[in-house]
């Protein structure tokens, strides 16, 4: 049995995972934390790392980007691998996770979704053959909560576009005016907000007289969870180390 410790565990993806590890033979959440330390009676629920006392083999983070320095210092000091599912990270927490990864295991992807990860392999896989002579925009829709635009995941594949070509793509984001030149090297993308969508992706390749796309749907939290779950379960395991969705899938 692996003892969990779920930062933003009173969040919406903290509730949800929840749910799903007590449904998992292999996993328990010992400890939680949260700012709304008094929401959850299940299990200890903490403000501050440092006041944790239970016995800890893994932590997941779905919480809130600025709070990701701190628990990874955290994990360090504890020795304890970190699976870091919280979007929007800045850059110079970006610049953290591998420093960290030299002590600890890390797992860290914009997206725990598996099958935002399988399509970040077909993009890898087709971009190479249709850049030259298409168009390639992304269309990423979230909740009328989501707090950062784009989408980490947007940027995650934007970026497995720009990879497969060499880095030919210059991010455009959003379009305005009356006079714009669209050109093939920029790489447009556009985000939408509204309602409760949990989540889509839409990449478009537009050639002369034809187009392709490829579109990925949350249809629930579950997925985002699940993916998190099957990582804690791999990093447990793991050397010291920065770790993906792609390892995950290679293993």
């Amino acid at each position: 049995m692996k003892n969990i410790l779920l930062s933003g565990a009173n969040g919406r993806m903290g509730q949800v995972l929840q749910k799903l590890i007590g449904q998992h033979p292999d996993l328990e959440v010992a400890a939680g934390l949260d700012r709304h330390k008094d929401l959850n009676g299940a299990f200890p629920i903490y403000d501050s790392a440092a006041d944790i006392k239970e016995s800890i083999d893994v932590v997941i983070d779905f919480s809130h980007y600025s709070n990701v320095p701190e628990l990874l210092n955290y994990c360090v000091d504890q020795q304890l691998p970190i699976v870091v599912a919280t979007t929007g990270l800045t850059e110079e927490t970006q610049m953290m996770l591998p420093v960290a990864a030299n002590v600890i295991p890390v797992f860290y992807s914009a997206n725990m979704s598996l099958g935002i990860n399988v399509l970040i392999k077909a993009l890898q896989s087709i971009t190479p053959a249709l850049e030259a002579d298409f168009d390639i925009e992304i269309i990423e829709k979230h909740h009328n909560q989501k707090l950062d635009a784009p989408s980490g995941t947007a940027l995650l594949l934007a970026d497995a576009i720009n990879d497969s070509c060499e880095n030919k793509k210059d991010y455009l984001y959003g379009r305005s005016g009356s006079d714009l030149v669209n050109d093939r090297q920029q790489l447009g993308i556009h985000a939408v907000r509204g309602g409760t969508i949990s989540g889509e992706h839409t990449v478009i390749y537009a050639g002369q007289d034809e187009i392709i796309e490829l579109k990925h749907t949350a249809l629930s939290r579950d997925i985002f969870a699940n993916g998190a779950l099957k990582a804690a379960v791999f990093l447990a395991d793991q050397a010291p180390g920065l770790y993906s969705m792609q390892n995950l899938l290679d293993k």
